[in-house]
């Protein structure tokens, strides 16, 4: 089983920001992926994987395989940051079944119908009602780099309209 000390949600996905500060506070060896489009398109696997540091393994799977590796061995060994585009990818995997505990959202940019929620990160209708349900069962909160403190999802929402 990996120790997962980090589930995010950060439209960029492996970044400056993930490369230099998460993988250090998390000591990462491994970042998972979870994408559809970016599990069947090479090239870009290739960009994001070229990204990533020397001894840190990336792997870009779809929801389906990341949900199946997670019922049978719990992602395998080591310790591994799983990193999730959007929040609609990441509901339709806890739907599935994957269950970790907590779940931060970093990087949502701007956009038709979004809105600011905290910091720079930002929510449409649609995200708002699947982490109101996620909340039930998972610590959802807001911290874009480490050394941001972490701002609670159950904190924000009764503040979010839309």
């Amino acid at each position: 089983m990996a120790k997962i000390p980090l589930v995010r949600v950060d439209y960029r996905l492996i970044h400056g920001q993930v490369v230099a500060r998460w993988l250090k506070d998390t000591q990462a060896t491994k970042i998972i992926i979870v994408n559809d489009v970016l599990a069947k398109d090479k090239s870009m696997g290739n960009i994001y994987r070229m990204a990533t540091p020397a001894g840190v393994r990336c792997a870009i799977v779809s929801v389906g395989h990341f949900v199946e590796s997670w019922k049978e061995s719990q992602l395998g060994e080591g310790v591994a940051m799983v990193l999730f585009r959007d929040v609609a990818t990441t509901y339709r995997a806890w739907k599935a079944g994957f269950d970790a505990p907590h779940l931060q959202i970093g990087g949502l940019g701007a956009g038709p119908g979004r809105k600011i929620v905290y910091q720079n990160i930002t929510l449409n209708e649609e995200d708002f009602s699947m982490l109101q349900e996620m909340s039930q069962e998972w610590d959802i909160f807001f911290q874009a780099t480490p050394e941001d403190s972490k701002k609670e999802y159950t904190a924000v929402a009764p503040t979010i309209s839309f």
